[in-house]
């Protein structure tokens, strides 16, 4: 029985779907394509049909969880570090940010898996720098890198804890410590001083 085209499109995003949850969960090594096309409820047999290979699949599943997670509209930083920054998140491998979960893994994949890491990175990077502090674009686009690497680094280590106190102290401290940034960075603009013990910018 021959498959419609919107059904052979509706599997391929099922696939894609799943794939980036179980990348993200398990990272790109421990998943196989047996274990996608069985959560997807699929044949395997049927997943050449669908890509050309386990890389082309990796990069087209990692460019969809990024698109998903560093396009759309956003209203500060803080807000949004608040959210990023939280227990759920840390805790959610398989729901959570593909850039935490899999940059490190990229580094070792085919450059084409490299190449949707760049661009999701460079999305993200654009995205905050519309509504980062600073009275210019290089001012701007400082604060959202540092702002992003903090954001990735202290969700990176806290999932790599095993001391839960710990784990989550690096979310709590990370989440105040930007939030003290932009704290003094309005004060300053105001025309105030930093807050006592707060290192400016």
């Amino acid at each position: 029985m021959r498959v419609s085209r919107e059904r052979v499109m509706g599997n391929r995003l099922t696939i894609l779907d799943i794939a980036g949850q179980l990348f993200r969960e398990r990272g790109f090594e421990a998943v196989t394509v047996a274990d996608i096309m069985k959560a997807a409820g699929l044949t395997h047999g049927g997943f050449y049909g669908y890509f050309k290979s386990k890389d082309d699949l990796i990069a087209e599943a990692l460019g969809q969880a990024l698109t998903k997670t560093t396009t759309g509209p956003l209203g500060d930083l803080t807000t949004y570090a608040a959210g990023y920054l939280s227990r759920a998140h840390r805790d959610d491998l398989a729901g959570g940010c593909p850039t935490a979960a899999l940059a490190a893994e990229t580094i070792r994949q085919d450059a084409v898996v490299r190449t949707a890491m760049t661009m999701g990175l460079k999305q993200q990077i654009e995205r905050f720098s519309r509504v980062a502090a600073g009275e210019n674009g290089t001012e701007k686009r400082r604060e959202a890198i540092g702002s992003w690497a903090a954001m990735v680094g202290a969700i990176v280590l806290a999932r790599a804890s095993d001391d839960p106190a710990l784990s989550n102290e690096l979310l709590a401290q990370t989440r105040a410590w930007l939030g003290a940034k932009a704290k003094d960075r309005r004060r300053r603009n105001r025309g105030g001083r930093p807050s006592k013990g707060r290192t400016p910018g």
